[in-house]
């Protein structure tokens, strides 16, 4: 599981530093201001979709059905639904193209008429990657079921690098028209390293002809799954929506601290890939003790890197962003993201152990029922909190999802989460209260880096969850 994880985990590691190396790129080049808050609106859509595939959305439904085939079937299968999923994006594509004025209003209505009509025009270039980001997802099907993460997991650093390469050599001449060129190249060029092996396992494009029935056999298992991440999305829209009206420059402060917090969610998302895949071939006892050592993993990788970020968040905008983003509501954003993190580790793999026993409903009951709880909050946070809301409101949607997902499935009295939920609550809390406040940013970096160390170290000893 753990060797799985590592390499899965510094493949996507790549992808998402040249995710955070482009946002750099974008406000050193352009600044916070309307300007790229109305390019960040119009990449909403494509971006979400991408996270969407990233976070296993197509692997949870399909990678069992795939599995559960025979080798001649298994191609079958994957010849027939290439094109049709090809054509769900082109459709996907047109919607988006089409109606992008609609789109750009409903993610960015704060935005201004110019920013408006300058992100609608990204977004029509910019909707041409869905075609492109949905085939990536079914070959890395064919791939995940083989042990073979790597290639699929270097998908996000492909995706990043024209924009980046872009962004880099043009920077303040840069042009919003070619940098969305540069998302769709990035599309294309994420698929390539996956046509090799595909045509190895017996892919041919031009073999159309598909087994009957698979395409709604993956629509029906799939169909839970696209609720709860449209529900995800719904909320990182709203959050846009809320963050448009608080002022120029929000958005942009929003999505930074979003792509800072995503950085430690590698390492998690890699491990409930290669979670699932385990728990799928268990039953009754030894799935649960998978769940167990599942959750003690992911408590050993996100506290120590969320007891990191409380602390260090105004060292690490100093010295990762750009001057201006220093005396900005970044830290403290930063600050408050970071604390969800620890909590929503464990819903993934409370989800996970219910998907791999084929249950994919109850787990979107209990997502959605958060995501209300968590859009109530926005609505009303912000008039009290302004721009710490955000956060606050997402940590309260995480908790109520997770308690619901453990006792749907009975697991309230058999997991220790009372002991590890107060741990993470002091924690966190001294990381606030003793470190966050301190002026020197060496010393604040320094001590928060070794804390996290020590945390990471003695956490491991506990828990221990690579001993079967």
């Amino acid at each position: 599981m753990f060797g799985s994880t590592l390499w899965l985990t510094l493949a996507t590691l790549a992808g998402l530093v040249a995710g955070f190396a482009r946002e750099w790129l974008l406000v050193a080049a352009w600044g916070a201001g309307n300007r790229s808050d109305a390019f960040l609106v119009a990449v909403f859509i494509p971006e979400a979709v991408r996270m969407t595939l990233a976070a296993g959305l197509l692997a949870a439904a399909a990678l069992p059905l795939y599995q559960q085939r025979d080798e001649l079937r298994q191609r079958v299968w994957l010849n027939g639904l290439t094109p049709r999923l090809l054509a769900f994006g082109l459709v996907l594509y047109a919607v988006l193209a089409l109606a992008s004025p609609l789109w750009v209003r409903l993610i960015g209505p704060g935005l201004d008429s110019d920013a408006h009509a300058e992100a609608a025009s990204n977004l029509r270039w910019l909707a041409a990657c869905v075609p492109g980001l949905l085939v990536h997802a079914l070959f890395s099907i064919a791939l995940q079921a083989r042990q073979r993460f790597v290639l699929p997991g270097l998908g996000s650093l492909l995706f990043n690098l024209p924009p980046v390469l872009y962004l880099f050599v043009r920077g303040h001449s840069s042009v919003s028209a070619e940098l969305s060129m540069a998302f769709f190249a990035g599309s294309l060029l994420m698929c390539l390293p996956l046509l090799p092996p595909l045509w190895q396992f017996g892919w041919r494009p031009w073999q159309m002809r598909g087994e009957p029935g698979a395409s709604r056999e993956l629509v029906g298992r799939i169909g839970p799954l696209l609720a709860s991440n449209l529900a995800s999305q719904g909320l990182a829209l709203l959050e846009r929506l809320v963050a448009s009206y608080l002022g120029e420059g929000v958005v942009t402060w929003v999505n930074l601290a979003r792509k800072l917090i995503n950085l430690p969610l590698i390492a998690l998302m890699s491990l409930n890939q290669v979670l699932l895949g385990l728990m799928s071939g268990k039953q009754g006892e030894q799935r649960l003790v998978l769940l167990r050592r599942g959750l003690d993993a992911a408590t050993l990788l996100s506290l120590p890197a969320a007891f990191g970020l409380v602390g260090a968040s105004p060292a690490l905008i100093h010295f990762l962003l750009p001057a201006q983003s220093a005396n900005g509501p970044l830290p403290a954003l930063l600050g408050w993201f970071a604390t969800p993190l620890v909590f929503g580790a464990w819903n993934a793999m409370l989800a996970r152990y219910a998907y791999a026993a084929g249950d994919t409903r109850m787990p979107l009951k209990c997502e959605l029922l958060g995501s209300l709880f968590n859009a109530i909050l926005l609505a009303v946070l912000p008039m009290f909190f302004g721009l710490t809301a955000i956060p606050i409101a997402a940590l309260g949607g995480v908790l109520l999802t997770n308690v619901q997902l453990m006792q749907r499935q009975q697991l309230l009295g058999v997991l220790r989460w009372p002991l590890l939920w107060g741990l993470s609550v002091v924690l966190l809390g001294l990381a606030a209260v003793l470190l966050h406040p301190l002026a020197n940013v060496w010393l604040q970096l320094g001590i928060s880096i070794m804390g996290g160390a020590i945390l990471l170290g003695a956490l491991g000893l506990w828990l221990k969850p690579w001993k079967s």
